[in-house]
């Protein structure tokens, strides 16, 4: 007999139907193969499912039973088609109704015969809905994918609950869909002390999307100002936190239902490929990726490799990451901000007014030749921290996170009716902005002065365009241009 039954694969972050094929044969040596570009994780289901099927009560097949997973071309890779396969097989040995096939899922079996959670949940939901089927997962793995609208998630808890779903003899295990919230226990500005001038261009930074290069000596409060950038974003919409939490599926990350932009801060000993994503068989999401739609923080900028830092350079301009592996080429977004922190030499104390720098001029100069001037010219800001004296240590909190996140707000309002942030504004858009006579001069003038590239002209004019829309004005003016050029301090 034959069975098939639905389950989904994770390409990039498009969901791709897999259909499970189970041919049973009572000819022949028993045996359970399974093909379709199985990885081991696959191929080890065969244990999995036999051992659970007996362990639920079902006869074990001793007959020939012949597993495809449909497109056949397509590697699959873990553990998630155990639940699938257990399904397929009951209905084509015949021991349970055709009407078990008519689902989708998706869930490892352990040898007892309960289900556990696995990556993907949110795309067998979008699979299901498409299909117009049932969509059984483990209850830890259905709250998550409830968040899919029109979507019909059950969750199961062990094979014989997922049979009895399948067949409409149970509604199954109650899914509570994770809240749609926004944590308030992160970093907030009210905690960093003094830093007026950093201060403020973390909130032009958040207003406009631009990307931050802050520097400084050890412990002047880079880490913790790039920290609160999050809490001072405007919160994602649901259609935006869904693209999110997809990309962390195929990652094989959870978000839940947060609708705080995600921030990832990896180690400066990362590789390349888990920065822009890679592996072997279907490619995984990398930090640029997981960062899509919130900020990438590279803390150390100093001592990543120099080969990491230029392989940035593409996401950042595009706004997506492709990744060709044979029969097969993955696109994942990246469209993050980039906040970058480093010291400005490598004893990191070079222009501290405490501490005298100890390097030689070779070791400064080998030290800023990482980064590359393509690489500075994509950064709108480029601002020194300073040291804190005593007084700003021990003086008043400042203003907090809310506070200044409504001022985000109301100015990303503005430029969504412009078509986009200010930092992805193309030369014609600019063209059209609005310049007082006095702006237009000091801009003109900046050029040779600043020895602005005609990328770095262009995102000087962005950066201006920001500041003038947190004040609330529709004309830049020359304090909003003399501000957008004090950002672009040397290394």
């Amino acid at each position: 007999m034959f069975a098939s039954i639905a389950s989904t694969a994770l390409v990039g972050i498009d969901t791709t139907p897999v259909q499970v094929e189970v041919h049973a044969s009572g000819s022949g040596k028993p045996s359970f193969a399974i093909v379709g570009l199985p990885d081991t994780a696959v191929r080890e289901a065969r244990e999995r499912v036999l051992s659970a099927l007996q362990a639920s009560g079902y006869r074990v097949p001793l007959s020939r039973i012949t597993v495809n997973l449909s497109p056949a071309d397509l590697p699959k890779a873990g553990s998630a088609y155990d639940l699938p396969i257990a399904l397929g097989t009951l209905v084509a040995m015949g021991q349970v109704g055709a009407a078990a096939a008519r689902v989708v899922a998706l869930g490892e079996l352990a040898l007892d015969g309960k289900v556990r959670a696995v990556r993907g949940g949110l795309g067998a939901a979008v699979v299901a809905r498409r299909l117009s089927l049932p969509c059984l997962l483990a209850p830890d793995a259905a709250g998550e994918a409830t968040r899919v609208p029109g979507s019909d998630v059950r969750g199961a808890a062990t094979l014989v609950d997922a049979v009895e779903i399948a067949l409409g003899m149970s509604p199954g295990k109650t899914v509570e869909p994770s809240p749609s919230e926004r944590p308030t226990d992160g970093m907030d500005l009210a905690d960093v002390r003094g830093q007026l001038v950093a201060r403020r261009a973390v909130e032009v930074a958040a207003a406009g999307g631009h990307h931050l290069l802050m520097f400084g000596p050890p412990g002047a409060g880079k880490t913790m100002l790039a920290a609160t950038l999050p809490s001072l974003l405007p919160s994602l919409s649901e259609e935006e936190a869904l693209e999110v939490a997809l990309v962390w599926g195929a990652a094989g990350l959870a978000r839940g239902g947060s609708l705080t932009p995600p921030f990832r801060s990896p180690h400066h000993t990362a590789t390349v490929a888990a920065m822009v994503g890679g592996g072997s068989g279907l490619p995984s999401p990398g930090e640029v990726s997981t960062a899509h739609r919130g900020v990438l923080f590279l803390d150390e900028l100093g001592e990543m490799p120099v080969r990491l830092l230029d392989a940035l350079r593409q996401p950042i301009e595009d706004g997506h990451v492709t990744i060709a592996r044979r029969g097969h080429t993955v696109r994942f977004p990246s469209r993050f901000q980039l906040v970058a922190a480093t010291n400005p030499c490598p004893c990191g104390f070079e222009g501290d007014r405490l501490v005298g720098c100890e390097c030689s001029e070779n070791a400064r100069a080998r030290y800023r030749s990482r980064f590359s001037g393509p690489l500075l010219d994509r950064l709108d800001l480029r601002v020194r921290v300073e040291r804190l004296d005593l007084e700003a240590m021990t003086g008043p909190p400042g203003e907090d996170s809310a506070s200044v996140r409504a001022r985000v707000t109301a100015a990303r309002e503005v430029q969504s009716e412009r078509g986009g942030l200010n930092r992805s504004l193309g030369r014609r858009v600019l063209d059209r902005q609005p310049y007082t006579p006095d702006a237009t001069r000091l801009l003109s003038s900046a050029v040779d002065r600043f020895q602005l590239s005609a990328r770095g002209w262009d995102r000087v004019r962005r950066v201006a365009r920001t500041v003038a829309d947190l004040a609330g004005q529709d004309e830049i003016d020359e304090a909003a241009v003399a501000e957008a050029l004090a950002y672009r301090a040397s290394l």
